[in-house]
């Protein structure tokens, strides 16, 4: 199979090959960029929380699930997000979006506990402010990929297929 690039360069934003069909992102750490990203699609649709997550829905993960995909492989838990610039993250505004959404994630993680129910994330006082930052982020780097934002999280399998692709 032949990849070909496409006449949008992400340079410019827009998605530069395909693979079978899917995108394959032309950023050099491009499968912490995909799990980065669903982690943060995940985060920021409160109706997929709702219909999903709260409903037990099997293919999704959880919220902590989320969040590892956000900080597993990036440790942005340690360190700023602007260390990937170039790398995962196109530019210093992507960076800036992803690290007060992983922040104000983190810190309702921190009190709640990593292995509280979903419903104790969803109630927390300071969720919807998290949420808004995740889908500002999530929003952003979707436009940098060339992708609509308000399409359905896709299930961990296929996020799975897609990362083990290229």
């Amino acid at each position: 199979m032949t990849v070909q690039a496409s006449e949008n360069s992400s340079r410019r934003g827009r998605r530069s090959s395909t693979m079978g069909g899917m995108p394959v992102n032309d950023m050099p750490w491009w499968r912490w960029r995909s799990n980065v990203r669903s982690a943060l699609h995940m985060l920021s649709d409160p109706g997929f929380q709702r219909d999903v997550w709260l409903a037990g829905v099997d293919g999704y993960g959880d919220v902590t699930d989320a969040v590892y995909r956000l900080v597993e492989d990036t440790w942005l838990d340690h360190w700023s997000a602007e260390k990937y610039v170039g790398t995962i993250f196109r530019d210093a505004q992507e960076a800036a979006l992803v690290d007060t959404a992983v922040l104000r994630v983190l810190r309702i993680m921190h009190q709640v506990g990593p292995d509280a129910p979903v419903a104790a994330y969803l109630e927390h006082e300071a969720w919807p402010e998290a949420v808004r930052a995740a889908r500002e982020a999530h929003v952003r780097l979707a436009a940098g990929d060339g992708e609509e934002p308000d399409t359905a999280p896709r299930r961990l399998d296929v996020l799975q297929i897609m990362t083990r692709s290229a």
